[in-house]
């Protein structure tokens, strides 16, 4: 495991390779830390990549052509090392491929890279999905960076607001277990602000389908936003533990998520998943931005 460091005049980024995670977002004008600290406490984690799927498989179990196979929430890339395959002055490329382990549990050979572009106050965070063999293959990828929230000292986190890029009414799927139901719940907004209360995700995250918002910020409690993710995703989620009282918040832009509850079907057919073709490449990003 080893650590790499990306900085330009504005900020600092630090991303391990286990798991190709950031692991520090700094502003470098005074040292402000943005990144969630990984605190096992709360949640052991930064800003994990959620690959081969997103969420938790309905029985803990996927099927693929007949065929059960044992699958933890959010799949395994997050725990495994990745190898650096390119360093500049302003990007870091991770890989990881397909290999014995993970064809025991996920029988499709793949290359999964990571990369990580500084550009100004912003870092662009890079996915690629190739198919090197001559099968489909099925999957769903996302993000889970968590951020500090409160942010800064002699507040609380529900002195701050989310801003979102939308109007309307946020509707979010409803979660029994670690699945998803049938059941939505509102949220509604006053001019894109949402304040954070403290119940908020007392029902687990809020999970957000069909492109409804494809920006998200933080913001102060005087309402000016300090953290925002860009994205041009179908899902994304907003959590952080349910009655932990936890000190950050993880905007998180997804291709895929949790499956319905009593789900049996084919892996093909999980609702939000993506194909990809033989020799072909998936490509995505997000950005954030201080």
């Amino acid at each position: 495991m080893s650590r790499f460091v990306l900085e330009n005049e504005w900020i600092k980024l630090e991303v391990e390779s286990f798991g190709a995670e950031i692991k520090s977002l700094q502003r470098k004008s005074d040292a402000r830390e943005y990144m969630w600290c990984g605190d096992k406490q709360y949640w052991g984690r930064t800003s994990p990549v959620l690959f081969p799927f997103v969420g938790s498989v309905s029985e803990g179990v996927y099927r693929r052509q007949g065929k059960a196979y044992p699958m933890g929430q959010h799949g395994f890339a997050r725990d495994m090392e990745f190898t650096l395959v390119e360093q500049s002055k302003d990007t870091l490329w991770f890989e990881l491929k397909s290999n014995e382990e993970t064809l025991a549990k996920y029988p499709f050979d793949f290359v999964l890279s990571l990369g990580y572009k500084l550009e100004e106050k912003a870092v662009h965070v890079l996915w690629k999905v190739f198919n090197p063999s001559t099968e489909t293959m099925y999957f769903s990828i996302g993000g889970h960076p968590a951020f500090m929230c409160p942010i800064l000292e002699n507040t609380k986190q529900t002195d701050y607001y989310i801003h979102f890029d939308t109007d309307k009414t946020l509707q979010s799927d409803s979660f029994e277990g670690a699945l998803m139901t049938d059941d939505i719940r509102e949220y509604p907004l006053t001019d894109g602000y949402l304040k954070i209360a403290e119940d908020l995700f007392d029902g687990d995250a809020l999970v957000m389908e069909d492109g409804q918002v494809h920006e998200v910020a933080l913001c102060l409690p005087d309402k000016t936003p300090y953290l925002t993710v860009k994205f041009d995703m179908p899902l994304v989620g907003i959590w952080s533990p349910t009655k932990k009282n936890a000190p950050f918040i993880c905007i998180e832009p997804w291709y895929g998520r949790a499956d319905k509850k009593g789900f049996v079907g084919d892996l093909s057919e999980r609702e939000w998943g993506n194909t990809l073709k033989a020799k072909e490449c998936f490509e995505a990003s997000y950005v954030i931005e201080v």
